[in-house]
C-alpha cells in the first residue's frame, strides 16, 4: 500500500496539468481601453486573454498592510500576454497544518509561483469570448491554497474552455496572502485599523475593478458570479459578509470550503505580537514595517509560528479578522449575512476531501482497526464510535484507513457545507443549492477516490489539463459536462438547472436536496443523515 500511495503521489506532482498540443499560434487582440488605461492581450483557441492587468497600486513600502489603492494610470498599450507575480507564498506545514501542503500546491501551481512570488502582486487575468458589446456573464475565481498560497495562474484555473463553452467572461485574480494580507496591527495605530483583511480588501478591489471595466472585455457588470474552492470558497463565504462588497457580486459558489466564521481579534492580537516580538517591532517604532525586506518578515512568521505550535495544537491565525471595521461579525454564524440576502449561492463538497492530504501520512494504509476508534476520538471526542459505526455501515468495504479518512472529511466539509446552506435557505432571501461529488477518480489504482480539487477540472471543463487526476474516462468526459454546464447555468440564471442533469431542487432544512455527482447524477435528499446530525450536534 505505501508504494502504491507513493507511486500515485509522484503521479499526480508530475502529471496533474496537461499540456495542449496542436493549438493555432495566438493572435493580438483588440487593443481595450480602460479606466487606468489602453491593454493588449492575445487571442488563443478563439478566446481572447488578458493576463497580468494590474487593478490596485503595488502594496510595497508605505502602502505595505494598508487597504488596497487605486493603480496608476498609463499611456502606453499595456502587454497583457503574460501573467502578473503571485503573492508571497508561504507553504510550510507550520502555516497551512498539513505536510502535504506543498505538494497539494504543486498538483495544481506553475513553477513560477515559486520563483517569482512577490509582495506587488495586485494582477488579475481577463478571458472572453469576443472584445465587443456583449452582456456576457462574468465568473470570478478565487483561488485555493488557504490564505497562505495559491495565484490564479494555475493551469487548471485556465479559463479558456469554461470561457468558450459558456460564452461567459472569467476572470482570475491575485491578491495579498498569509502574513502580508491578515497581519491584525490595529493596536499600532488606526492607520493599520483595517490590516487583518488587506487581503480580502484587495478582493473588494479586483470586484471594484469588474464593475467598472469588464463591459470592455464583453462582460455585464450587472451578473457577476463569485466562486473558489478551499480557501477560495472561504473567500467567497467572508465576502458574502463584507459591507464593502454588497452589490459588486450577484451569485456565489462555495466549492469544499464553507466559511462560517473567521478569526476573533483576541486570536489574531496574540498572532500579531507573536510576528512583531520576532520583529522587534513596537508602536514607538511602526515605522519599519515600511523597511522591513520581505524575506525578514518571514522568517519572523516562521519562527513565531513554530513557538506557537509548541504551546498547542495551532498555529498563528493568519486568515480574515472580525475587526469589526471591515468584518463586523462571522460570515455565517449564527446566520447568512444580511449583505448578501438577495444572492443565491451554490455549495457543496467531496466524498473523500482528506484523502490528497492524508495521503502521504504515516498511518494511511496501515491504519488498523484497533487503532481506529482512539484516533476518531482525537478528532470527535464522544461522537467517535457512532460514526465509525455508520461509516462501516454505509461503507462495508472501505478499509480503517478511508473510515478515519471519511471522518476527517466530513467533520469539516460536509456538516460546515450544510449548515452553511441551512442558514441561508432559512434566511428567506436568494436560494441556495447543494451539490456532492461522490464519483471516485479510477487514477493511481483509485487510492484518492473522490479527493479534495477534483471538482475544479471539471467545472472549468479543463479534464485535459488534468487528466493525471481525473483520467480520461467516458465518465469524466460527462462529469466535465454536466459540472461546467451546471455552474454556467447558475452563473447565466442564479439556478444550475440545465439539461445535461436531474431536476435539481433549492436546498432547505426539511428536504435537504443535493445533487450527487457520480457516474449517473442523482438528487438524494439529505446526503448522509445520520452522520450530519451527529455532527451538527457537536456544534
Amino acid at each position: 500500500m505505501r508504494k502504491r500511495v507513493a507511486e500515485a503521489f509522484v503521479l499526480l506532482l508530475t502529471g496533474a496539468v496537461g499540456s495542449i498540443q496542436g493549438a493555432a499560434a495566438p493572435t493580438p487582440t483588440a487593443v481595450v481601453k480602460l479606466g487606468s488605461g489602453p491593454v493588449q492581450g492575445l487571442v488563443d483557441d478563439g478566446v481572447a486573454s488578458f493576463k497580468g492587468i494590474p487593478y490596485a497600486a503595488p502594496p510595497v513600502g508605505e502602502r505595505r498592510f494598508l487597504p488596497p489603492a487605486a493603480v496608476a494610470t498609463w499611456t502606453e498599450i499595456f502587454d497583457a500576454t503574460d501573467f502578473g507575480a503571485p503573492a508571497i507564498q508561504m507553504y510550510d506545514r507550520t502555516l497551512t497544518g498539513s505536510e502535504i501542503s506543498l505538494q497539494l500546491a504543486t498538483v495544481f501551481t506553475t513553477r513560477s509561483d515559486m520563483k517569482i512570488d512577490n509582495e506587488d502582486c495586485l494582477y488579475l487575468n481577463v478571458w472572453t469570448p469576443a472584445v465587443d458589446v456583449g452582456r456576457r456573464p462574468v465568473m470570478v475565481w478565487f483561488h485555493g491554497g488557504g490564505f497562505a498560497y495559491g495565484s490564479g495562474a494555475w493551469p487548471v484555473y485556465d479559463g479558456v474552455n469554461l470561457a468558450k463553452k459558456g460564452d461567459v467572461v472569467v476572470v482570475t485574480v491575485n491578491h495579498r496572502l498569509n502574513v502580508f494580507g491578515y497581519l491584525y496591527l490595529a493596536d499600532l495605530g488606526s492607520e493599520y485599523a483595517a490590516s487583518g483583511n488587506a487581503g480580502m480588501l484587495d478582493l473588494v478591489a479586483s470586484l471594484e475593478w469588474v464593475r467598472d471595466n469588464i463591459a470592455a472585455f464583453g462582460g455585464d457588470p450587472s451578473n457577476v458570479t463569485i466562486m473558489g474552492e478551499s480557501g477560495g470558497g472561504s473567500k467567497v463565504s467572508t465576502l458574502m459578509a463584507m459591507p464593502a462588497a454588497k452589490g459588486l457580486f450577484h451569485r456565489a459558489i462555495i466549492q469544499s470550503g464553507p466559511g462560517l466564521t473567521a478569526t476573533s481579534v483576541e486570536r489574531a492580537r496574540a498572532g500579531a505580537k507573536a510576528i512583531l516580538t520576532e520583529l522587534g517591532v513596537s508602536a514607538s517604532n511602526k515605522h519599519r514595517l515600511a523597511e522591513l525586506h520581505t524575506e525578514e518578515i518571514v522568517a519572523a512568521v516562521t519562527a513565531a509560528n513554530a513557538k506557537a505550535r509548541g504551546a498547542g495544537p495551532f498555529g498563528l491565525p493568519l486568515s480574515p479578522v472580525v475587526d469589526r471595521v471591515v468584518l463586523t461579525k462571522d460570515p455565517f454564524t449564527p446566520a447568512a449575512p444580511e449583505e448578501s440576502r438577495e444572492v443565491p449561492i451554490l455549495i457543496g463538497w467531496n466524498k473523500d476531501e482528506w484523502t490528497i492530504f492524508s495521503v502521504s501520512e504515516p498511518w494511511f494504509g496501515t491504519l488498523t482497526q484497533e487503532e481506529l476508534p482512539a484516533r476518531a476520538k482525537a478528532l470527535v471526542g464522544d461522537a467517535a464510535e457512532a460514526l465509525i459505526a455508520i461509516y462501516q455501515k454505509m461503507r462495508p468495504g472501505d478499509s480503517p484507513t478511508y473510515i478515519y479518512n471519511a471522518i476527517l472529511s466530513d467533520s469539516r466539509m460536509l456538516i460546515g457545507s450544510a449548515l452553511l446552506a441551512e442558514r441561508k435557505a432559512a434566511q428567506g432571501g436568494a436560494p441556495a443549492y447543494m451539490y456532492h461529488l461522490a464519483w471516485e477518480t479510477p487514477v493511481a489504482d483509485g487510492v484518492f477516490k473522490s479527493p479534495h480539487t477534483l471538482d475544479i477540472p471539471f467545472m472549468f471543463h479543463n479534464v485535459d489539463r488534468a487528466v493525471a487526476l481525473t483520467g480520461e474516462s467516458p465518465e469524466a468526459r460527462r462529469l466535465e459536462d454536466q459540472m461546467s454546464s451546471s455552474w454556467i447555468a447558475f452563473a447565466r440564471t442564479g439556478n444550475p438547472n440545465n439539461k445535461t442533469v436531474p431536476q435539481w431542487p433549492s436546498y432547505d432544512g426539511k428536504t435537504r436536496a443535493t445533487m450527487v455527482f457520480d457516474a449517473t447524477p442523482r438528487v438524494v435528499n439529505d446526503v448522509y443523515p445520520e452522520v450530519r446530525k451527529i455532527l451538527a450536534s457537536r456544534r
